[in-house]
C-alpha cells in the first residue's frame, strides 16, 4: 500500500516572469522551488525574519508553524515561503520582504531587524 500525496500546482511570478512547479502538501513552497533551482532569498527557515516573504494572488496555504505571521498579515495575503504548505493550487509573487515590512509598520505590528 502507497500513500499518495496530495501536489498542487504553485505559479511563482518572479521578477514579473511566472514559474510553475508541482508542490506536495507535506513540502513547503520554497523547499520546493529550491529543489527546482529557483533562486528565491531566504535565511532562518523558521517563518521569524521575512526574507522569503511573498505574496498570494490565488490559493491558500497553511503556515501555522511559522514562528511570527500574524493574523493581519494572512489577511493582506502575505505568505513565508520557508513555511507555507500549499493547501490549493497557488498563484504568488515573490521578493515581497520590503512590502511587508512596510506593511508591518503600518499597522504597528513587530519588524524583524536587518
Amino acid at each position: 500500500m502507497t500513500d499518495k500525496r496530495e501536489t498542487y500546482q504553485v505559479t511563482l511570478i518572479i521578477d514579473d516572469e511566472q514559474h510553475s512547479l508541482e508542490v506536495p502538501e507535506d513540502e513547503t513552497i520554497l523547499e520546493a522551488a529550491l529543489q527546482a533551482d529557483y533562486l528565491l532569498p531566504y535565511l532562518c527557515l523558521q517563518g521569524w525574519c521575512t526574507t522569503c516573504a511573498g505574496q498570494i494572488l490565488e490559493g491558500e496555504v497553511d503556515q501555522s508553524q511559522a514562528l511570527r505571521i500574524f493574523p493581519e498579515d494572512e489577511e493582506a495575503g502575505y505568505v513565508l515561503l520557508c513555511s507555507a504548505y500549499p493547501r490549493s493550487d497557488l498563484k504568488i509573487l515573490t521578493h515581497k520582504k520590503n512590502e511587508l515590512k512596510e506593511f508591518r509598520i503600518s499597522k504597528k505590528l513587530p519588524v524583524p531587524r536587518g
